[in-house]
């Protein structure tokens, strides 16, 4: 199967996305630009202004299908209000201007108690750019509804027609990435060599930045009909938890030396630490080059450690606690990780034939493994 060209190439747009991104927007701009010079329509600095804003900072297809389809709705529903207040033989100019205050209001509103706050926005906005101040020119503003409905729709055709970026892949790429961050600091914390304090902090500001990025693409992932919002907070959600779980490793001290030693002492402690950071490798892998996800994690065992845990003490007798909430700790890492790789098996559409087949031809897979060609593509 031939390698795909580099300008379709998944890793290749994300890599570049920015760059992409201002391509896109600035060609859908020429196009309108073309278009209002083609036609001569009227008020066409509306079209431009509404295309800027659709596409924004918006790089990625779901994003700007969300909020295109967002302003379209919103400019639809406002102008066929705004045209019915005009049209519509009311009682008086003043209980017209009631009716439009009070549609206002709600959607004003919506703007704060609704996913669809800019829809909510953007109908206001419509419905008094139609209304105006009562004695309106209804062309002039059926003109400008109708540049707002062009503009939206070439910056949604674009964004789906020129070298498109998922916002699927995405949070695929920051999510693998920040996998790849917990098993290097958590592999790092059971090595004889540890990271340096100040790259672990490092590696952990990034990591918490990039989910916070991820739990930005819910809406634009949701609106790529690949996996739903719901599965979505839940994946984002163990990640958080397993994020907090490594930070609490690292920051780990020991009262006593007796604790430390206690830990060290351990017989196959490191060898199960060590593989459960290899699965969340493994994991990260598997999500960044498109593969079904089968990692299998093996349950950190307590109950072998048990007894000379909890029976721990101090050459003076007292009581050591610590390494027992250690273990505990390294317990629930083991048992997030095998939850978040149950949860991504669970997605059908999770599996990438685009991103095997880029993977295939590259250095991220070694090993002369088919995979699978009946899985769903995204």
């Amino acid at each position: 199967m031939p390698l795909l060209p580099p300008l379709r190439d998944p890793f290749f747009t994300y890599r570049h996305r920015q760059l992409i991104h201002t391509f896109r927007a600035v060609l859908a701009l020429a196009i309108i630009f073309g278009l209002l010079a083609l036609f001569q329509l009227p008020h066409g600095s509306w079209a431009l202004v509404s295309a800027l804003m659709v596409m924004g900072g918006l790089p990625h297809v779901g994003g700007v299908l969300d909020k295109g389809l967002q302003r379209l709705a919103g400019t639809i529903l406002g102008g066929l209000l705004g045209i019915a207040l005009l049209l519509l033989p009311l009682p008086s100019a003043i209980f017209a201007n009631g009716l439009t205050l009070a549609a206002i209001g709600v959607a004003t509103y919506a703007t704060f108690t609704s996913r669809y706050g800019y829809s909510a926005l953007m109908f206001g906005i419509t419905l008094l750019m139609v209304v105006g101040d009562g004695d309106p020119e209804i062309s002039t503003a059926l003109w400008r509804a109708a540049n707002v409905v062009i503009g939206t729709s070439i910056a949604i055709l674009v964004t789906l027609l020129v070298l498109p970026q998922k916002a699927t892949d995405v949070l695929r790429f920051l999510l693998a990435d920040n996998l790849d961050k917990l098993a290097r600091l958590y592999h790092s914390h059971t090595a004889s060599k540890r990271l340096d304090i100040e790259l672990s902090a490092k590696l952990m500001k990034t990591a918490t930045a990039q989910l916070v990025k991820q739990r930005g693409l819910i809406d634009g992932v949701h609106q790529e009909g690949r996996i739903k919002r719901g599965a979505l907070n839940d994946i984002l959600s163990l990640e958080r938890r397993m994020m907090s779980t490594v930070e609490l490793l690292l920051e780990t001290h020991w009262d006593t030396r007796d604790g430390h030693d206690l830990i060290e002492g351990l017989e196959g402690l490191r060898e199960e630490q060590h593989r459960l950071a290899r699965a969340l490798g493994t994991l990260a892998f598997q999500i960044r080059t498109g593969q079904l996800i089968d990692v299998k994690v093996a349950p950190f065992s307590l109950q072998r450690y048990a007894e000379r845990a909890l029976g721990a003490s101090t050459e003076n007798g007292r009581q050591l606690f610590s390494p027992s909430g250690y273990l505990w700790l390294n317990r629930e890492l083991a048992r997030q990780t095998s939850a978040l790789a149950a949860n991504l098996g669970n997605i059908q559409r999770l599996p990438s034939q685009r991103l095997q087949r880029r993977a295939n031809h590259d250095y991220m897979i070694h090993d002369k493994q088919r995979i699978p060609h009946e899985t769903s593509g995204i």
